[in-house]
């Protein structure tokens, strides 16, 4: 995780935006990659993905991100 300058799950912000989640995951959200942008978006929005809309933005709880992670990988993160 250095790349994005979170060196572990500990430094991550308490309300994870999108792009910080696609910099977790190793996806570059920050580009002009259209597609890469709207990938992040998408899984945001996809079914049981942990995100709270507070008005127009997109915010996702990191301890339900990180138990989401674990969940699908089946171990502890």
């Amino acid at each position: 995780m250095e790349k994005n300058g979170y060196k572990s799950y500990e430094k991550l912000p308490l309300m994870l935006t999108v792009p910080n989640v696609a910099a977790v995951l190793g996806v570059n959200c920050m580009g002009f990659d259209k597609k890469v942008i709207a990938g992040a978006y998408e899984l945001a929005y996809s079914e049981r993905f942990p995100m709270l809309k507070v008005g127009s933005r997109i915010v996702i709880p990191k301890d339900k991100f990180l138990r989401r992670i674990e969940k699908r990988c089946g171990g502890e993160v």
